[in-house]
């Protein structure tokens, strides 16, 4: 199943149970200072969650862009990515934990509207309970009840199975689905399941979120006036799960590029090939979005997102070129979902941008070695 229909097919089957289908909002924020860029689904959705009316009613569905930079070191390995879609229906004071967790059984695992996953290979997380919240025995049951064994439901504290935006906003227990990736692990241990998810051979593919509580300066300050339901399930994952595949890097979503890569690299490496698709695609996304290289702020990840790649093509030694070539592609991989992509103009952004870091390094190679250089040049 190609990721195309996987992202129409999700918005399909919550549209035919109740759900408006929003657009995606800006990568860039509005009206939200306290972060740069819309990291999960939920971030654009918050002053809703809080409890303001929201003009489509009180069930959307959408899939969002989203961007998360923190941590650029680990991108090349075959979980992280610096954009990424996240599919996510919402209920906004209306259902709570049992339509939710049937629906994400469902569309997981029936074959004609959903994924036809197997639920022989399906592992379910939910939480272990603590100061702030009882242990979740609601949402056991409803996992029971839907035919997934006891001995499949791990309990799990707060740093697995509690999610928050940051230190203040929405918050709340979650539930988590796993999928055995190679169809014959079986039944585990709590301590075999989390070592089967270290080693990835069981994968994180969806998270329902119960949000009815709220978060102060890093403390949970007591419940919301409404219970919400927040879930989210990335793309890039669900593909390489549907594709068998170990990684999006894999799938129909990145291969042609990494393939482009691979046959034009005169000194290949997986992992910064990796590096340069990921980051191309970002960049894409947020020049897109209305930002532009600048020194702080949203300008500067861009900046250092359209150096590294540079800096990778020319350690895979690539023509520089061929970043125009990968952009091309992505743009007509996305176009029809999101309009806003214009190729040239993303590719002219890209260019101005790799001369300055060109000329930078001229610069720098000549304050350092200026005898090499003049005896090059002249």
């Amino acid at each position: 199943m190609q990721s195309s229909e996987i992202r129409t097919r999700f918005l399909k089957f919550f549209e035919a149970r109740g759900h408006k289908i929003i657009p995606s909002a800006s990568l860039v924020p509005e009206n939200d200072p306290s972060v740069l860029f819309n990291t999960a689904g939920m971030q654009p959705l918050v002053p809703y969650l809080l409890g303001q009316e929201h003009p489509m009613g009180k069930r959307i569905a959408d899939v969002q862009k989203c961007v998360r930079t923190g941590d650029l070191d680990d991108i090349g390995d075959n979980r992280h990515f610096s954009f990424f879609e996240m599919m996510g229906n919402w209920s906004l004071g209306d259902y709570f934990k049992t339509e939710a967790i049937s629906w994400s059984y469902e569309f997981l695992t029936n074959k004609e509207e959903g994924l036809g996953l197997d639920v022989s290979r399906l592992y379910v997380t939910i939480f272990e309970g603590d100061e702030n919240a009882p242990y979740d025995q609601e949402s056991k049951d409803i996992w029971m009840s839907l035919g997934i064994p006891e001995n499949r439901i791990y309990a799990l504290p707060a740093e697995d199975n509690w999610w928050s935006p940051g230190d203040n906003g929405p918050c709340g227990p979650c539930s988590e689905m796993f999928y055995d990736m190679s169809g014959d692990v079986g039944d585990l241990t709590p301590e075999g399941f989390a070592e089967a998810n270290k080693k990835e051979t069981v994968i994180e593919i969806w998270n329902d979120v119960f949000m009815e509580y709220e978060k102060a300066n890093g403390k949970v300050i007591g419940k919301l006036k409404q219970k919400n339901v927040d879930t989210g399930a990335g793309l890039e994952r669900i593909t390489a799960v549907m594709q068998g595949k170990k990684t999006a890097y894999d799938t129909d979503i990145l291969s042609d590029v990494m393939n482009l890569i691979k046959d034009n690299a005169k000194n290949y490496s997986e992992k910064l090939a990796r590096v340069v698709t990921d980051h191309i695609r970002t960049s894409s996304f947020l020049i897109a979005d209305g930002v532009t290289p600048g020194n702080k702020d949203q300008g500067y990840v861009l900046r250092r997102l359209i150096r590294r790649a540079v800096f990778k093509m020319s350690v895979l030694e690539i023509d520089s070129h061929l970043a125009e070539r990968i952009i091309d592609i992505f743009v007509d991989k996305y176009v029809s979902t999101y309009e806003n992509l214009n190729s040239e103009f993303i590719k002219n952004i890209w260019k101005e941008e790799e001369n300055k870091f060109s000329k930078t390094i001229h610069e720098s190679y000549y304050i350092w070695f200026p005898y090499r250089i003049n005896t090059r040049i002249g």
